[in-house]
């Protein structure tokens, strides 16, 4: 079963940290330029970062520059994002992604045609 499944989501203090990973089932992350995606309470849907086959190239958006680290783990067929100094306006759901086309604005990021989504997780960043 072809399958993304993503894990270490939960409750967070402001100005603390958590690592998503995203492991991939049935198929191979290699492949493809992997990303996180997620839903903020009243917002659009954003892109929040990606990372290339290569792992050389690692676009953010904006908001997250700085803070959120993602790489990929081709030993362990992971890709971790980790987020540091958070912030209660990161709190949403959290989706990974692979054949993730970023864009300068996050809202206009997006997954090709041959792209697949994960379940999502939730963030909460709540004292």
């Amino acid at each position: 079963q072809v399958q993304l499944v993503e894990s270490g989501g939960g409750l967070v203090q402001p100005g603390g940290s958590a690592r998503l990973s995203c492991a991939a089932t049935g198929f191979s992350l290699d492949y493809y330029d992997v990303g996180w995606f997620r839903r903020v309470p009243g917002k659009e849907r954003e892109g929040v970062a990606c990372v290339s086959t290569d792992g050389g190239t690692t676009p953010y958006e904006n908001s997250v520059k700085g803070r959120f680290t993602i790489s990929r783990d081709k030993a362990k067929k992971t890709v971790y994002l980790q987020m540091t100094n958070l912030r209660p306006e990161d709190t949403g759901v959290y989706y990974c992604a692979t054949d993730v086309v970023p864009s300068p604005k996050g809202v206009d990021w997006y997954v090709g045609a041959v792209g697949s989504w994960g379940q999502g997780i939730h963030v909460n960043v709540s004292s």
